[in-house]
């Protein structure tokens, strides 16, 4: 796949082989295993379709592959934002009592911790997000997300640095509370 020219179908095939498992375990941290499917087959779709613009010289086959299903996963989850703002405001509605033991504390924590992270992460720009989903989910380097994105490598590590610094911020009182050591029993 060296130049510019129409993807054949023997080379897509090859991409779905070596990308759709990893592409499906990204998508599928975003969104439910069904909906995952539904994507990734959207992806090769779009590729296929999208295959007589493929340019193997301004970037590498997975970098095109996951910007495109990264496209695809905006358009199919505007409500995410949303969602993540239901689920931080159900946390704050939520009752908190002595729970019974160790384990049920340890749950009602990890479910504290999780709820402020879905808030937080609804708190972020959407591009900035996308940036970090696809080096926290999928293991890119900034600059793999950066041309999965269609952005140059400084815009990629600024938005990093962004959500980064965002989340840290909204989580700070979240995350002192792992960082202490346990009261005296």
């Amino acid at each position: 796949m060296t130049g510019v020219g129409i993807l054949t179908e023997d080379v897509l095939t090859a991409l779905y082989e070596a990308h759709a498992r990893p592409l499906h375990r990204y998508l599928a941290r975003r969104l439910d295993p069904a909906t995952a499917d539904d994507l990734v087959a959207e992806t090769f779709l779009q590729a296929w379709r999208q295959r007589a613009r493929y340019n193997a010289t301004r970037g590498t086959a997975r970098a095109w592959l996951y910007g495109i299903a990264t496209n695809l996963l905006r358009n199919h989850t505007r409500g995410e934002v949303r969602g993540l703002r239901a689920l931080a405001r159900e946390h704050a509605r939520s009752v908190q009592g002595d729970p019974p033991d160790a384990l049920a504390a340890a749950r009602v924590d990890a479910a504290n911790a999780a709820n402020r992270l879905a808030g937080a992460l609804a708190g972020l720009r959407t591009e900035e997000r996308d940036v970090l989903m696809l080096i926290a989910l999928a293991d890119f380097t900034p600059a793999e997300a950066a041309e999965a994105l269609g952005i140059n490598v400084t815009t990629a590590r600024t938005r990093l640095h962004r959500a980064r610094h965002t989340l840290r911020e909204a989580l700070s009182d979240s995350l002192s509370l792992f960082s202490e050591e346990p009261p005296d029993a």
